[in-house]
């Protein structure tokens, strides 16, 4: 039996924060294999998982972004249709996709906010790697 694969894909926006979710996942899975993958932004998730997928190398991939409002568009519109992408993938490949993209109702880039978020993402990335583990597990016993 092969060893049990994931993959971690990370925008880069907030990257400070976002990084800390992979922290938070890489915990939670001890010492399994994880590659991770760097994309610019929330919308380049999908795409980047859909490509994953296609490999045939990961048992579960989780994507990970923290989408503000920008003040040109609506963040609530960026959310959604990168969740609608990654819940695609999962269907269409077959293989588990976790989502870790959050978006908060505010977010000032202060110290105060962004030690919130940095505490909040590592949590929220330890949350993907228990169920990334869930799920791969009763993936397997199908």
């Amino acid at each position: 039996m092969s060893q049990t694969r994931f993959a971690f894909v990370k925008a880069q926006w907030h990257a400070d924060i976002v990084d800390r979710a992979f922290a938070g996942f890489q915990n939670s899975l001890g010492g399994e294999a994880i590659d991770v993958f760097d994309v610019p932004g929330a919308l380049e998730l999908p795409l980047m998982a859909l490509k994953l997928a296609a490999t045939g190398r990961y048992d579960a991939i989780a994507c990970c972004a923290f989408v503000v409002d920008g003040g040109i568009y609506r963040h609530d519109f960026v959310s959604s249709a990168v969740v609608d992408g990654l819940v695609r993938v999962g269907l269409d490949s077959g293989v588990p996709i976790l989502s870790v993209v959050l978006t908060p109702h505010h977010y000032q880039e202060t110290e105060h906010h962004t030690a919130i978020f940095r505490d909040h993402f590592y949590a929220k990335g330890q949350e993907a790697g228990q169920g990334a583990r869930v799920v791969v597990d009763a993936h397997k016993q199908i």
